[in-house]
């Protein structure tokens, strides 16, 4: 009888309203440098092969379902995989996820799942890399801009909404989703330590989407002022535009004067601020600036249209997923149930002079103990002045998840660009060159891949 062949499954999770297509450069990088078909293929202790998947049921619209609701469908799609690999012969011993955007959060929520279902009895967990994820959540400016999208991104978002601006109560436990997968004395954490490795790629600049304080999960933020206060960053050679260290200037250096109003320098210095559809050259961006006043409303207009209808739909599968009789198996069902059970307990050891002993399975599955006390990750320094737009159940998220055991943080320097979101994974290369910049960070994740 010929021996199953070992595979070393790796999920890739796209982000908010995204889909498969999104991660098409990450799929061919990982496949070309470490894949079966690869120049100089590798392979697991075991001669595992690697084998890459992007989920196909949490896209476009769905993702508004929530966090959790995501994690749920690709756990189920892992599952499928693991079977559908089982039926060739192939049997998965070691397992991945590289979650992009909001699929850094989902797969946070899955490897919970998976360990709650002790996949991880059997299957070795290696890899865990997000890329420009919202670990924070949304961070909050005083600018204009940002205080509309905190207004209106819980009520048109629909649950993700909600939950991105921890204004949800997840399971009964009365504190934001969030926060519970950041909370150490949780399955999802617990599982999260579990990987040999732990990567978090954050754009350091321009990421109008992930700021850097939330991708990066930092308490404090170097880069404001980088072009003109002195500090100093130097690129990594083969993985540009990875930053190799940056160097913070011991006095920073004011920031300069810029050109006067409605002159040619003044002009081009606002190309940039504009999506690369709207880059025109002199004197032709005159007409985009003169009709950005209609354009604008026009556009959000249709936005929030748009937002409305897919909130709409949302709600409604929201209901039909709620209402069927396997919500008592998800995650989000139990951990409701523990905290019921818990709760109950406590006012059980409040009323009883009786010291109470003893603790159910699903409580030992799911709390692995007190917080880490662990110091920082090699290299990392607690800042003497967290940033101000963080609030306090934020700067804990930061911390703790800074104190995962095998966490390294990496950063992008993506200049001239107005938002690098979409360029540190290089999602459309097909219609816009400069996506290909992200492509050294790509190249970056696959070779430092542990097979």
């Amino acid at each position: 009888m010929t021996a199953s062949k070992k595979v070393h499954l790796l999920v890739l999770i796209h982000g908010m309203w995204g889909n498969p297509t999104h991660l098409t450069e990450m799929f061919r990088i990982y496949n070309e440098t470490i894949g079966p078909a690869a120049d100089e293929s590798r392979s697991g202790p075991d001669g595992e092969e690697l084998h890459v998947i992007v989920p196909e049921t949490n896209k476009d619209s769905a993702t508004y379902d929530g966090i959790d609701w995501g994690g749920e469908r690709v756990t189920e799609e892992i599952y499928e995989e693991v079977k559908k690999l089982a039926a060739e012969g192939k049997t998965v011993t070691r397992f991945s996820i590289t979650g992009y955007s909001l699929g850094g959060l989902i797969g946070r929520y899955v490897v919970g799942i998976l360990m709650q279902k002790d996949f991880f009895e059997s299957v070795t967990p290696v890899n865990f890399s997000t890329v420009a994820t919202p670990h924070l959540g949304q961070v909050l400016t005083k600018t204009f801009l940002s205080k509309t999208f905190a207004f209106f991104g819980p009520k048109l978002l629909s649950r993700t909404g909600k939950q991105l601006y921890a204004q949800d109560k997840w399971a009964g436990s009365g504190k934001p989703l969030l926060d519970n997968l950041a909370d150490s004395g949780l399955v999802f954490y617990k599982a999260l330590s579990s990987f040999q490795r732990v990567r978090f790629y954050a754009n350091a600049i321009n990421d109008v989407t992930v700021p850097y304080l939330t991708a990066a999960a930092a308490t404090s933020d170097p880069f404001p002022g980088y072009s003109y206060s002195g500090l100093k960053i130097e690129i990594n050679g083969k993985y540009a535009p990875i930053i190799e260290s940056f160097t913070p200037p011991e006095t920073p250096k004011p920031k300069p004067p810029g050109p006067r109003p409605f002159t040619k320098p003044w002009f081009r210095s606002l190309e940039p601020r504009l999506p690369p559809i709207l880059q025109f050259k002199y004197p032709a961006n005159l007409v985009i600036y003169v009709l950005l006043p209609v354009l604008v409303p026009v556009f959000f207009s249709m936005i929030m249209v748009r937002l409305s209808l897919e909130k709409r739909d949302s709600i409604a599968r929201l209901k039909v997923l709620e209402s069927d009789e396997s919500y008592r198996e998800r995650l989000v069902h139990v951990v409701g149930q523990l905290e019921k059970t818990i709760e109950d307990a406590a006012i059980d050891i409040m009323e009883s002079p009786e010291p109470q002993s003893g603790s159910g399975s699903s409580q030992t599955l799911l709390h692995v103990g007190p917080a880490s006390s662990s110091p920082p990750p090699e290299g990392s320094s607690k800042p003497t002045a967290p940033s101000p737009f963080l609030s306090p159940r934020q700067l804990q998220i930061a911390e703790t998840l800074s104190r995962l055991p095998n966490l390294k943080k990496e950063l992008a320097f993506i200049d001239q660009i107005l938002n690098s979101h979409a360029v540190i994974v290089a999602r459309d290369v097909q219609r816009f060159e400069h996506h290909r910049r992200g492509q050294g960070v790509l190249q970056h994740l696959a070779d430092n891949f542990v097979m």
